[in-house]
């Protein structure tokens, strides 16, 4: 089925009219557009399933460094911590921290990973929708409607604005991939599609204004710890979400405000390395150890 849908409102309205969730409007307009089987788009959207799970398993073991040598054992470290020392929040919030480092190491690392919705910000839907697999047990179903309820919101949120820190700092890759996996996480659990879109709502509006300042200009300072933190905020998005308690902003008037945020924002803290954390004392060290 033909759906035209460039706005939280409008996507709702499909839901609403049709009695469908968002992920059966999404998987029909995908096989739609593309002239394939709704099957077909599931498979699809599995074989990333697959790859992520493949990163993670990965990347969880591996104390191999980046060719910079700045970054790629910190997801070790972490797990070593773990097993001696559990986390204040449970075995869920270990799997989703270690899970977001050991997949953004692994793309510093040039090994395959999902860029969902980009490279900088691949370890925050996996690590959720992963993470929250394993510990509540869900079927291969669960996991396609997860990430097709993610990608979702990417899609809309991408209507209004290129998803690259070049554009519009990091809130447009970091921000929307903790969007994405708070959509994901209310779907997981049950929530209706306004919570879903609620959560995503409520996951970037408190990260507006996030810069893009990569340390010598690669995807490593300050992008894989951040990968971590924006993976568990997304949870937060999603409590709140669940809980009934909504964004007094709009979800498309939050996306309205992001963009203009962009459009606000310095060039020197859009991926040029140019400011922020870049021209640091010690950024300015790294950028000249690594030739930059």
């Amino acid at each position: 089925m033909e759906y035209s849908i460039n706005t939280f409102e409008k996507l709702l309205e499909e839901c609403r009219i049709n009695n469908k969730k968002i992920y059966e409007i999404m998987q029909e307009k995908e096989a739609y557009d593309l002239e394939i089987t709704v099957e077909t788009v599931r498979e699809k959207v599995y074989k990333n399933i697959l790859a992520m799970k493949a990163a993670i398993k990965n990347g969880i073991n591996s104390k191999e460094k980046s060719y910079s040598g700045l970054c790629g054992d910190d997801c070790y470290k972490l797990k070593e911590k773990y097993s001696k020392v559990p986390s204040l929040f449970g075995k869920l919030y270990e799997k989703i921290t270690m899970y977001s480092l050991a997949t953004t190491e692994e793309n510093l690392r040039m090994n395959k990973i999902v860029a969902c919705p980009t490279a900088g910000s691949c370890g925050i839907v996996p690590a959720v929708i992963i993470a929250l697999s394993e510990e509540k047990e869900l079927t291969k179903d669960d996991e396609i409607n997860a990430l097709i309820t993610a990608g979702t919101i990417g899609f809309v949120v991408s209507s209004k604005v290129a998803m690259a820190g070049a554009v519009a700092g990091c809130q447009a890759e970091c921000g929307v991939a903790s969007m994405m996996a708070a959509a994901s996480v209310v779907q997981i659990l049950g929530g209706n599609e306004f919570q879903i879109v609620n959560a995503a709502a409520l996951a970037i509006k408190n990260l507006l204004g996030l810069t893009c300042d990569p340390v010598a200009g690669l995807v490593e300072i300050p992008c894989v710890k951040r990968n971590a933190f924006l993976a568990v905020h997304a949870i937060t998005a999603a409590e709140l979400a669940l809980a009934d308690i909504e964004s007094k902003i709009p979800p498309d008037e939050v996306i309205d405000a992001m963009v203009q945020t962009g459009q606000l924002m310095s060039p020197l803290l859009k991926e040029t390395s140019k400011g922020g954390l870049s021209l640091t004392k010690s950024g300015i060290l790294l950028n000249e150890r690594l030739g930059k």
